[in-house]
């Protein structure tokens, strides 16, 4: 079993940053795949990012790229989610997700993940 906590969330004026982390517990965390999701009000779960258990490899849904960015400390068993000039849009409650193996096209698809946070709040005010 893993749990993840994630913290971080909060209400940013747009165009402004917050950091998101994801404390995972219960198995090596160094040997997970860890994505965060979001789902805004009304809207489907999305894919956000994706890293791999090294962190050499990183993915992003291509709304976020350039503003996000995701990395991870296994000394620390936390993985991370930098979001800079943040818009209105980007309003949803943020989950990260953990898996022990899925194949690399897998990783934007919410059900290749085993274990999931109960999500934080970031509201982006225009």
């Amino acid at each position: 079993q893993v749990q993840l906590v994630e913290s971080g969330g909060g209400l940013v004026q747009a165009g402004g940053s917050l950091r998101l982390s994801c404390a995972a517990s219960g198995r090596t965390f160094s040997t997970l795949i860890m994505g965060w999701f979001r789902q805004a009000p009304g809207k489907e779960r999305e894919f956000v990012a994706a890293i791999t258990w090294s962190g050499a490899s990183t993915y992003y849904q291509d709304s976020v790229k350039g503003r996000f960015t995701t990395s991870r400390d296994n000394a620390k068993n936390t993985v991370y989610l930098q979001m800079n000039s943040l818009k209105p849009e980007d309003t949803a409650v943020y989950f990260c997700a953990a898996t022990q193996s899925a194949p690399t096209m897998r990783l934007r698809i919410d059900a290749a993940y085993d274990y999931w946070g109960q999500g934080t709040q970031v509201t982006v005010s225009s």
